[in-house]
This record gives structure tokens, sequence and C-alpha cells, in this order.
């Protein structure tokens, strides 16, 4: 079972970026400890460094989804750090509030992609050493060059199959990004004051060092 999340400051303050760049590793730890998988596949740079207005994970459960049912259950809303802001250290505000949510996987993702959108090359297979390496250049390497995605897929030692995850992988990221947009467009309305649930936060956060104090 799958699901995509998405951590957003919505179109608030330039503190939210560093709220979400700092919350992203932070909840990507407890889904790992809660043993589903966690992928990163998009990331929106924020306006100063080490920070994002966005980051988009994929959860992946491999029992019945009573795991990542637990992990949304304490995570999916609103989350809140509490501290003086890093980037203005004068502003008065103490509060800030970002957001997670859960993004509908869609059923196929099987998006079309042209094959004159994409740049492909080889590349050799890694490994550990000794004498099951597969040092032939099976690995694929796919770049979308509209998007500039661009994804390596080298589990298999057939180069057919490597290229058949890399595009699927692809499509993936492709439907990711439009389920992003959609969800980023949405939060577009939000008023800064009000959209976002001030008051009622699955997770908290205080201090430069990003402790938890709730959640």
């Amino acid at each position: 079972m799958k699901a995509w999340v998405l951590i957003s400051g919505g179109h608030g303050p330039p503190e939210l970026a560093w709220v979400v760049h700092r919350l992203g590793p932070v909840f990507a730890a407890a889904a790992a400890a809660a043993g589903l998988g966690c992928e990163e596949l998009l990331r929106t740079p924020g306006p100063a460094a080490e920070t994002s207005w966005s980051l988009m994970y994929e959860l992946e459960d491999m029992s019945e989804g009573e795991g990542l049912a637990a992990l949304l259950s304490q995570w999916e809303g609103t989350a809140q750090w509490i501290g003086r802001s890093p980037l203005r250290p004068t502003h008065r505000r103490r509060n800030w509030f970002v957001k997670l949510t859960r993004l509908p996987v869609e059923a196929e993702a099987t998006t079309a992609v042209r094959e004159a959108d994409l740049e492909e090359s080889a590349v050799r297979s890694g490994g550990s050493g000794g004498q099951n390496v597969n040092k032939r250049s099976t690995a694929v390497r796919l770049r979308h060059k509209p998007s500039g995605f661009e994804v390596v897929a080298r589990e298999e030692r057939s180069q057919g199959q490597n290229r058949r995850i890399a595009r699927e992988r692809l499509a993936a990221l492709l439907l990711a990004g439009a389920a992003a947009r959609r969800s980023e467009a949405e939060r577009a309305r939000w008023d800064e004051h009000n959209a976002i649930e001030r008051g009622n936060a699955r997770q908290v956060f205080r201090g430069p060092e990003f402790a938890r104090v709730q959640g």
C-alpha cells in the first residue's frame, strides 16, 4: 500500500520554508521507525539556504496498511514550530504552522511520456564488490527534458528491465508532481491567518534544535 504525503507552508512567510525543511527529515525518520518505506519524490527549494517551500514523500507499507494508517493518524494535519525566526531575528512572531497532507495516489502510473521528451543514458550498476557485482552498464538513467525530472533504475541485471522500472518511476514522479500542483493551487486560497488550523497541531516542535514537545 502506498501513499503520497505533502509537507507545505502554503503561501506564508519564508520562515515556513525553514520549518518545512526541518520537518521533512523528522517525518521520514518517523516513517522508517514505523517500518515504512519512505522516498522523497519532490522538493521545492525555498527562499534561502536550508529552506524548502514544500516536500513530497512516497510512503510504502508492505503490510495491510495498519502501519501507514497509524503514522498518518499522528502526523496528518497541522505541525507547529515555536521559536524565534531564524531568518528575521527581530520578528515578533513565535508560532509558525505548516501542514502535512495526504494526497491521492493515482490508480495508474501510466502518464503518457513522449519518447522525444526522454533522454536515456546507461550507467554502470553499483555494488559492494565481489563476484556477483554486475559490472556491465545495465543501469538506466532517464531524464524527462520538459520537467527536468531524472530517475535511475539499477535493481535488475537486465537493461530492459531497468528501463521499464525507470519509466514507471518517471511516470509516477510526473503524476506526483501533478498532484502536488493541484494541492498547491488549492492552498493558494488559504488566508495566512485562518487557513491552517492554528491551535490544533498534531505535532509541536520548539527551539532552534527543533525538539519535539508534542506528537
